[in-house]
């Protein structure tokens, strides 16, 4: 078992009495997630869905890697890794259908 820290984003404190980061001892990705559910109940709803997979909107990052580009949930964890749960983040735009920037020449670029 290697000991590892998930890092849980602010809008999940509250199912972790505020804390922002949780110590776990797991072999791999899903068994972290598994443990950290026994640990605050309520948590994996938000993160995962009904097959056990990331939800639609929310990364999982070991390290600098999405797990969604390694192995999955079985992804191998060592000593000392940090685990992150990173919540899609989507933003409005302007009602004219996109965010209005202007460059210095006047020059109108929408994103």
């Amino acid at each position: 078992m290697s000991h590892i820290v998930i890092r849980i984003p602010t809008p999940l404190r509250g199912h972790t009495a505020g804390a922002d980061e949780v110590p776990v001892e797991a072999r791999s990705v899903g068994e972290a997630l598994a443990r950290l559910g026994e640990l605050h109940p309520g948590i994996l709803e938000r993160v995962l869905d009904g097959d056990g997979q990331p939800r639609q909107f929310v990364n999982i990052f070991l390290g600098s890697g999405n797990v969604r580009a390694l192995d999955g949930m079985n992804t191998p964890v060592r000593d000392g890794d940090v685990l992150a749960i990173i919540p899609a983040v989507a933003g409005g735009g302007h009602e004219s259908g996109g965010c209005k920037t202007e460059s210095p020449s006047g020059t109108d670029y929408r994103a």
